[in-house]
């Protein structure tokens, strides 16, 4: 990243970073922090509320789905503490209703998981009129719709006939799917 994209940050680098996955959130803690950010982590949708109104962060970076509940929470409770603050959703689920509703309630940008430090960067600085640029190696449409069954059984503990009622599709055919390596 060039040093030019690292000034645009401006005097407040406070940034709020709220997922649920440490190991994620320590990449990325230390990442933006590379990048010329402060960041201030939390795991969950209280912490990242009772961060948001003691010291509202000029940048932010929510995970939508969080173990105690709904990022957008800690969106609104941001937005009504530091209304100038630039927020990205992060999402594993990427879903077009719900990021309409990030959006509407305050979010400046919303990424589907896994994005990496420089695209969320590039969100966080981009002026609101441009668009970031389009990712340099995105996901085929297969590896995404892979991705998202691989998180739907995970968090049906594995099972696969729960897992194929919640995604609407034949358990052989998800087992099936299941049973062959990732697409690229």
């Amino acid at each position: 990243m060039a040093d030019s994209e690292v000034q645009d940050i401006g005097p407040d680098r406070s940034l709020l970073l709220v997922d649920d996955d440490e190991p994620f959130l320590k990449r990325l803690a230390r990442a933006m922090e590379k990048r010329g950010f402060e960041p201030e982590t939390a795991e969950s949708v209280a912490a990242g509320k009772a961060i948001a109104t003691a010291r509202p962060p000029a940048y932010a970076v929510i995970d939508l789905r969080l173990e105690d509940g709904n990022g957008l929470d800690v969106v609104e409770t941001l937005r009504e503490n530091r209304p100038d603050a630039k927020i990205v959703v992060l999402t594993g689920y990427g879903a077009i209703a719900t990021a309409v509703a990030a959006v509407k309630i305050g979010a400046t940008d919303y990424l589907a998981k896994p994005a990496d430090a420089n695209e969320i960067t590039a969100a966080l600085l981009a002026n609101g009129e441009l668009l970031p640029p389009p990712p340099e190696n995105p996901m085929s449409a297969d590896r995404v719709r892979w991705e998202h069954i691989q998180r739907v059984y995970e968090q049906c503990d594995r099972n696969v006939s729960e897992t194929a009622r919640r995604l609407n599709m034949h358990r052989r055919t998800l087992q099936r799917i299941l049973a062959k390596r990732s697409p690229r």
